[in-house]
């Protein structure tokens, strides 16, 4: 791989874990009984498989910076599939 082409994938990584993060921390403040549930939800729904993919490969890579319920709900999500 090339150093730029491990830039990408980085830079896709960091994005990716940002919104997932934002997503369960949104997920955090409700008053839902499952937030793992919702937030995994909520990933199902809207967003694109492809993001969804690429969440998958970086949580069999360890899930690094992932908060605990957005890596939680990752594993949930692996779970639907």
């Amino acid at each position: 791989m090339s150093s730029d082409a491990l830039d990408a994938t980085i830079d896709t990584d960091a994005k990716l874990v940002r919104m997932a993060n934002q997503i369960a921390g949104f997920f955090d403040t409700q008053p839902h009984a499952d937030k793992v549930a919702e937030t995994a939800n909520h990933l199902r729904e809207f967003w694109d498989p492809r993001m969804r993919a690429q969440l998958q490969d970086y949580l069999g890579k360890g899930g690094d910076g992932l908060s605990p319920l957005a890596l939680a709900a990752a594993k949930r999500l692996a779970e639907m599939a």
